[in-house]
């Protein structure tokens, strides 16, 4: 007789789709070094088929450029799929702002697959329209605007593993520092906005440096209202996060924005991976005090500072006992 820790991982299956330019074929070659039997735009009518004889994790590109595209058809075939409770069926999305992906279509003079009589302006806005329903159902938003080879490859990477492969039940928490300015994450499923602190960049001494500086967070940790903020932060994601994972998310990103991206939201950023990532930071809910958790700092990123780590690294295996919620 098998016991409960015998029975086969479920296998993952990853449909890779998005906006032609946003990175979709990169996604495609990071998940084919991490061991993913990988196809590219084969005709939906052979999902299944495929899904049936592979033997490996599968990543399956699915776009504009596949026959008989049509977005309600995938997620159909991803509902189908979903419905064998040996497989793990995820979709994720690819997308970029448009200005950036007329830039990469103009550096490589490529043509977009839905202009080839218009503008690539056109076949973009016919696009994001085509596939927009992919987007609003995704498991995972790729955006890919401000993120250069090596961060898209980590971000893969942290999420696509061999260590989850083990079966994970959990959540992987991202806490990613951003600029308002400069717009808010697309990734970011819960906002906060730190901008009511005071602000080292009027400081002298302090403006050049960021929040990983022990100055700088001083600064920041010393106003008032930054200790009761934290505390109501960490006790909301102690409320949300779990819901999170029975509702069946199997990433967060948690978005703390401020000015300049660089100094409060840093530093909230820092302090919040720390409590997170303690024995006791999501209290007593089951599997919760190994969930992985990363930390990115967008602005830091754009200034060529390194803006990804692990705050909790992943624990191989991991099959945390989840509470279900109820039909009613």
């Amino acid at each position: 007789m098998f016991s409960a820790d015998d029975t086969p991982a479920p296998r993952r299956i990853l449909l890779v789709s998005g906006l032609s330019g946003a990175g979709k074929s990169s996604i495609l070659r990071i998940l084919e070094d991490l061991d993913h039997e990988v196809i590219d735009n084969p005709p939906l009518g052979m999902l299944d088929d495929i899904v049936a004889r592979a033997e490996r994790p599968v990543a399956i590109g699915v776009d504009s450029r596949t026959r008989g595209f049509d977005a309600t058809a995938v997620l159909d075939a991803v509902a189908r799929l979903r419905v064998n409770p040996h497989l793990r069926v995820e979709l994720i999305y690819a997308t970029a702002d448009e200005n950036v992906l007329l830039r990469r279509y103009t550096a490589t003079r490529r043509r977009h697959p839905l202009a080839l009589h218009g503008s690539i302006a056109e076949g973009i806005e016919a696009e994001t329209a085509l596939t927009a329903p992919l987007r609003a159902a995704a498991d995972l938003v790729i955006d890919t605007t401000d993120m250069p080879p090596p961060e898209l490859r980590r971000f893969v990477e942290s999420r696509f593993s061999p260590w989850e492969g083990g079966g994970s039940e959990g959540l992987t928490v991202a806490l990613m520092s951003f600029a308002y300015p400069s717009g808010l994450p697309r990734e970011a499923d819960l906002v906060l906005d730190a901008r009511f602190l005071r602000n080292p960049h009027y400081v002298p001494d302090l403006a050049p440096k960021t929040g990983l500086d022990a100055d700088v967070a001083a600064y920041v940790m010393a106003d008032p209202d930054y200790a009761p903020f934290l505390d109501q932060i960490h006790a909301m994601l102690q409320l949300v996060l779990p819901r999170f994972v029975q509702e069946g998310k199997k990433y967060a990103t948690i978005a703390i924005g401020c000015s300049g991206g660089r100094h409060r939201s840093v530093t909230i950023v820092e302090a919040l991976a720390a409590r997170l990532a303690a024995p006791d930071g999501m209290g007593a809910y089951q599997g919760a005090g190994q969930w992985p958790i990363m930390i990115m700092h967008r602005e830091l990123a754009r200034q060529g500072i390194s803006s990804w780590r692990w705050a909790r690294k992943p624990v191989e295996g991991f099959k945390p006992d989840l509470p279900q919620l109820s039909a009613g």
